[in-house]
């Protein structure tokens, strides 16, 4: 604890130094006000709009004798510029403004015409000619938008030369704003004109079509509202007329986009929902959200343009503030979606090019770089929308602990998630790559049962793992103690595993007869249990087979003992045929060797082995004959084709040889009833014994 003289002299140098405040700043001001900090991005930004334009409409403000009073004072200011003397004549201050405009409208007729001549020539080269939007931005960009933005400067370097007056100011303005009409029209039919393409085609002739004017007058009142509220036009013409004029202009572009927009609300519906086949079928949820989107798509803009002409009513000094960042959305908004479809159709452009040279590692990689892009351009789109609404993500990432804490948090996770993504990417590609066949036989190799049977395995082992990693990552990153998780998942596996043994032995047997590649998928195995078929398939813990009969069988790895394999390289077709012993040797060799030819011989069966046919001799002698043996080396499962036939050629060679006989079984006496005896014998013959 503070002993007392402590406490005396900290409570000494506390009044000391209030003191010395207090003397230094003898009227301290208030504290000021905090700033408002708007959250919400756009929505908050529009609300605290609407709440400002609530404040500015209310009676208890005097709005309309506002009105009035701006009113008198723009007469006031009429009034002094009709009598104010001045050394130069009206005529004079005419001719400033004739010859301005006269040289932006000869310079934009000008530019316009050599523009329509080099779109002509360049229209008629086999690279453009075959590309229709292509040509269709061209002839727009050549000879609209580019003298738009070449006039301007040369009128304002031209204005220079003539002294300052108010015909000047004015040609300035309507050359300003002339050139942003034409130029945000020409931008936006660029745009639209990217859509033109299949079922879109009628939803973009109807755009195209009833466009052009409506957007050049929108644009025109929008930049002639911003340059009369300059401080230059309005030191020369008066602020409360400048003013006037700009908000009615402004209400005026307001109305007409509004108009515009309700409108055109159906063709582009049309154009947002509109997508190929393809793509409505493999990604039904996001066609079903573009429905809905496609419907509502202008109840924001129609709320944007409500806002900014209820803040254009206002008599305050931000009235002008709405109006443009209304403008600056839609225009932030068009040049999103041109870009948009830009990287699109460059993108597909170069996947299909990279399909054509079988690339497939490129055309993976560049679905994921534009994926990136698409990523980023969200993040820039929303970015600059703050900003435009008077928010910004980013300052509010680096001068607040919080956001500083977020962003962090946030550029972990995505870093996390790009690098799964790309591992993953790889990983995939190269085992599809793998087990796709390839188009040319000759020069390729079939991928071989083995990789077919383990590679999808490992492919859905590695998905698992990394998607379990990722979420672990991600929540870690997110802030939740992932401690507690991974120790009782760490106890529910200890106690999986013990009471799950025979699983796990499963689980490791399976594995480790796939590594060794035992069996694969289509060979006929025979298995020490007592099963036997055609391998279908193999999961992780079992195995099943098809048999003879067609039935199937799932039998757990951890039964199998043994496996005799009987599909693997070749097989032996092995003869065994036994003759009497008063056949010629040499000549029942000949028969085997003469029925072994001839199915070498046959179109069908020659396919199916490797070698001739190998004749071994006299095996073995017993009671019932001579034994000879042979063998064909046939394709795996090719030896029961050759065995049929081999036997069936061999009867019908023997059949027709007197020389040789099969052999049969060795006789045994039986004794025959005398009934049936007597069938065939005299009846005093009675029973007797037979030879069957």
């Amino acid at each position: 604890m503070l002993n007392s003289k402590t406490a005396l002299l900290l409570g000494a140098l506390l009044l000391c130094g209030s003191g010395a405040l207090q003397a230094a700043d003898p009227q301290p001001e208030a504290p000021a006000k905090p700033e408002l900090l708007v959250e919400g991005g756009l929505l908050g930004a529009i609300s605290s709009s609407i709440d400002d334009v609530q404040d500015k409409l209310d009676l208890n403000q005097n709005l309309v004798d506002a009105w009035r009073l701006r009113a008198d004072r723009a007469a006031d200011e009429v009034g002094r510029l009709v009598d104010q003397t001045s050394e130069r004549s009206p005529w004079s201050v005419a001719g400033d403004f004739l010859l301005l405009s006269g040289v932006w409208i000869g310079a934009f007729a000008l530019l316009t015409l050599l523009g329509r001549w080099f779109v002509l020539r360049l229209s008629r080269r086999a690279f453009v000619e075959q590309r229709g939007r292509l040509q269709a931005v061209l002839g727009y960009v050549v000879p609209y938008t580019i003298p738009a933005l070449v006039c301007l400067p040369l009128t304002l370097y031209v204005s220079h030369f003539l002294p300052t007056s108010v015909g000047r100011a004015l040609a300035l303005c309507f050359a300003y704003a002339t050139s942003s009409g034409i130029f945000s029209t020409s931008m936006l039919l660029c745009v639209i004109v990217m859509f033109n393409l299949g079922h879109k085609r009628p939803a973009v002739g109807i755009i195209r079509s009833y466009c052009p004017k409506p957007l050049f007058l929108i644009g025109f009142l929008a930049a002639l509202s911003d340059a009369l509220t300059s401080p230059q036009i309005a030191r020369q013409l008066g602020g409360n007329i400048t003013s006037s004029i700009a908000v009615f202009t402004g209400l005026f572009a307001a109305v007409i986009f509004g108009v515009l927009v309700v409108r055109l609300r159906r063709p582009v519906a049309h154009l947002i929902r509109n997508r190929p086949l393809a793509q409505r079928l493999k990604h039904p949820a996001l066609q079903q959200s573009l429905r809905v989107f496609s419907g509502l798509w202008y109840w924001p803009i129609l709320l944007m343009v409500l806002v900014s002409a209820i803040n254009l009513i206002g008599a305050g000094d931000d009235n002008q503030k709405a109006l443009r960042c209304a403008l600056f959305t839609t225009i932030l908004l068009i040049g999103t979606v041109f870009l948009s479809t830009v990287l699109q159709h460059l993108f597909k452009s170069r996947s299909q090019v990279a399909i054509q040279r079988s690339s497939a590692y490129k055309e993976r990689f560049l679905s994921l770089l534009h994926a990136i892009l698409r990523i980023a351009m969200a993040i820039g789109f929303i970015e600059i929308l703050g900003r435009i609404w008077g928010v910004s993500l980013f300052e509010f990432a680096e001068r607040n602990s919080i956001g500083r804490a977020i962003s962090d948090s946030l550029s972990s996770i995505g870093l996390i998630l790009l690098m799964t993504w790309l591992f993953w990417v790889v990983l995939d590609t190269a085992i599809q790559e793998a087990l796709k066949p390839p188009v040319n036989k000759r020069s390729s190799r079939q991928p071989s049962t083995r990789v077919k049977t383990i590679l999808p395995l490992v492919r859905n082992a590695v998905k698992i793992i990394l998607v379990v990693i990722c979420a672990i990552t991600t929540m870690a990153n997110l802030g939740i103690n992932v401690a507690p998780l991974l120790a009782g998942a760490g106890v529910v596996g200890l106690a999986i595993g013990f009471g799950s043994q025979q699983l796990v032995q499963d689980v490791i047997t399976g594995l480790f007869i796939i590594i060794e590649d035992t069996l694969s998928i289509g060979d006929w195995v025979v298995l020490d249990s007592g099963h036997a078929g055609t391998v279908e398939g193999l999961t992780i813990r079992t195995l099943r087979l098809r048999d003879g009969k067609g039935f199937v069988h799932s039998v757990p790895f951890g039964q199998i003992k043994a496996v005799t394999n009987q599909s693997r390289q070749f097989a032996y077709a092995f003869f065994s045929v036994q003759f009497t012993y008063d056949t010629d040797v040499d000549k029942a060799v000949e028969l085997i060797r003469e029925a072994g030819q001839s199915i070498r011989d046959d179109g069908f069966l020659k396919y199916n082995l490797q070698g001739p046919l190998e004749v071994f001799g006299v095996d073995k002698m017993d009671l019932n004959g001579v034994v000879l043996t042979a063998q064909f080396r046939t394709v795996s499962g090719g030896q029961y084709a050759v065995s049929r036939a081999f036997n069936q050629r061999l009867k019908k060679l023997v059949d027709n040889c007197a020389e040789v006989q099969f052999a049969q079984t060795y006789p045994q006496q039986v004794m025959v009833p005398v009934k049936a005896a007597l069938e065939h014998e005299p009846p005093e013959a009675g029973a007797k014994t037979v030879n069957p």
